[in-house]
């Protein structure tokens, strides 16, 4: 094998023949900050070497931290290839793997278009990690050398980062949470220079996973900057098809759909969390998808969602996993009762979640069979999640933006009202303690970070009678509790969302009154044609807002539309809301 040591000026080391050596499997390692480590430099040239002794055309670039010569940093090597071709992608990665690189697996993996190789080689009797990326893109490769040449040519630059990384290792539960929570200030870095993930420009097409009311008024928020709009959904009359510039037919599931709405598109969002986390990468491997594909596999499984959160350190109600009759008899009688049992995968709105309760043991007993029978099936597919009733005093939630730049912007937080799991109202700022907004936005902010998403998330969680949170779902997407926004703040979270994706400055999210209501419309009744009655009573407030979502059918508890008003006060708001919403029924 051809292998090299590095020159002291840094330039292209001087190659000499020695015996091959295979890379090694990659070592883990706790997760620390460790000091610059001159090695580095010399694997990231033996490494070199051994790939152009097989293809001479490659070079292996040192890039990442361990390229900075005086940057700590958790001891990986990081490494580069820039192919000439995407269409040499998948013949590189074939070489790597004979060499002795492994595929990077797990919920953060790379796409097969950019792939993450890791391994290691042993220098000085240890094995250091090694990260070694396949990047066809120009932009993306221009911008990895970008942050290593500024962190090489600014001190200061360096000193931050150093502090942030030894930050990140306190609070961080894994190299891949570290890994993460790092890419808001390499995202800022990147915009300082100059570098940044380039915008998409008025006339570009915005993909949407989903074509529900969600989507219908990303659409709305869209078509005044001058995009264009593909959706993919299963119905032909959704709700944004009416919107839609392009209409992919086809399941949540079909990657293949997926793919060409990708082709179609020059960024993809997703305006539900139900759409296949295959779809999704499908999507990946074409655009950009934004919030990324991490943040759907993340939030759409409740078990890794709660695991997820654990992780991070954020409290959660008891909970357990459950996949058998035997662990769901074991979870009751850890957790006690009132318990809710839940569909790990798919489920909104209260449905497919059953009550377990019971004063005696007989009633309980027939409780949990009851609830056995209604989900055995889901728990032997995906698991479900047995999760115990809290006393909680309010139901908040909080919708943060994070764009390009890894800049954060939170409404205010919302106070909510459920209904056997459906969202009827909601109102912002939430009733309370200031305190408890202050708290649930840095809990909301956090996991955005944590999640590396580009585009909205929104928390919600239960603010318990002492003060504390506990968090109770994730939705990386806009939400309903944020649809009071579009008339409640400068910027609704839609137009925040449609900025966000495609690389725009944040707008104001001033408040334009001192607060905002909104009821749901929810259907009645049997399934029928939706013909809404009502609407000008329900106006002669000239403070009402209704938005009717263009649903062509209606049926019991379905989301068909809602009212907002702002005001000077909440209660008023939410009387002329509650108003308002009274007068709306559906023809029979």
């Amino acid at each position: 094998m051809i292998l090299g040591q590095p020159d002291r000026d840094g330039s292209r080391p001087t190659l000499a023949l020695v015996i091959e050596r295979r890379i090694l499997a990659y070592p883990q390692r706790p997760l620390a900050v460790r000091p610059p480590d001159p090695r580095a430099a010399v694997v990231a040239a033996r490494v070199d070497a051994m790939i152009r002794s097989r293809r001479p055309d490659l070079e292996v670039v040192h890039i990442g931290s361990s390229a900075v010569p005086d940057l700590p940093g958790k001891g990986v090597v990081d490494l580069g290839i820039h192919p000439a071709s995407r269409a040499d992608v998948a013949a590189i990665e074939q070489l790597l793997l004979e060499l002795g690189f492994a595929r990077m697996r797990g919920p953060a993996a790379f796409p097969n278009s950019r792939p993450l190789l890791i391994g290691g080689l042993e220098e000085d009797g240890e094995t250091l990690p090694i990260h070694l990326h396949v990047i066809p893109d120009p932009g993306e490769w221009a911008r990895q050398l970008t942050f290593r040449d500024e962190l090489r040519r600014d001190p200061d630059l360096r000193a931050r980062y150093t502090a942030l990384k030894h930050q990140l290792v306190e609070v961080a539960p894994s190299s891949l949470q570290y890994s993460l929570s790092k890419t808001a200030f390499i995202r800022g870095v990147l915009e300082e220079a100059g570098a940044a993930e380039p915008s998409v420009p008025s006339g570009g097409t915005i993909g949407i996973l989903g074509g529900g009311q969600l989507g219908r008024m990303l659409a709305l928020a869209a078509r005044p900057l001058g995009y264009r709009i593909a959706i993919l959904d299963p119905d032909p009359n959704c709700p944004a098809a009416a919107l839609a510039d392009e209409q992919i037919v086809a399941a949540y599931d079909d990657t293949a759909a997926a793919a060409r709405l990708a082709s179609l598109s020059d960024v993809v969002t997703y305006e539900l969390e139900h759409v296949s986390l295959g779809a999704a990468r499908a999507v990946d491997e074409l655009r950009p998808i934004r919030p990324s594909a991490f943040a759907l596999a993340m939030t759409q499984d409740r078990i890794s969602e709660r695991r997820f959160l654990e992780g991070l350190g954020i409290p959660v109600a008891p909970w357990r996993e459950v996949r058998s009759l035997a662990a769901l008899v074991a979870g009751v009688e850890a957790l006690g009762t009132p318990l809710r049992l839940k569909v790990a995968i798919g489920g909104y709105d209260g449905r497919r979640q059953v009550r377990i309760t019971g004063a005696t043991t007989a009633e309980r007993n027939a409780s949990v069979q009851a609830a056995w029978a209604a989900l055995a099936s889901a728990a032997l597919a995906d698991g479900l999640v047995l999760e115990r009733e809290v006393a909680f005093r309010d139901e908040v939630s909080v919708v943060v933006v994070t764009d390009l730049g890894g800049r954060q912007a939170a409404f205010p937080a919302a106070r909510n009202v459920h209904d056997e799991g459906i969202l009827i109202e909601s109102v912002a700022p939430a009733p309370g303690p200031r305190t408890i907004g202050t708290a649930a936005t840095a809990i909301a902010k956090r996991i955005a970070t944590a999640l590396d998403a580009v585009g909205v998330v929104t928390v919600e969680m239960f603010a318990m009678p002492d003060g504390s949170l506990l968090v109770n779902e994730l939705a990386p997407r806009v939400h309903n509790s944020g649809h009071l926004t579009i008339e409640a703040c400068r910027t609704s979270q839609f137009e925040q969302h449609v900025r966000a994706i495609c690389g725009l400055p944040l707008g104001s999210m001033a408040p334009t009154a001192a607060g905002a209501a909104m009821v749901n419309l929810l259907g009645t009744g049997r399934d029928r044609p939706a013909r809404l009655l009502g609407l000008e009573q329900a106006m002669r407030d000239p403070g009402v807002s209704v938005h009717v979502y263009g649903k062509r059918r209606v049926f019991e508890r379905r989301k068909m539309g809602h009212v907002t008003v702002v005001s000077e006060r909440l209660g008023d708001a939410m009387d002329r809301a509650r108003a308002a919403a009274a007068h709306l029924t559906w023809a029979d």
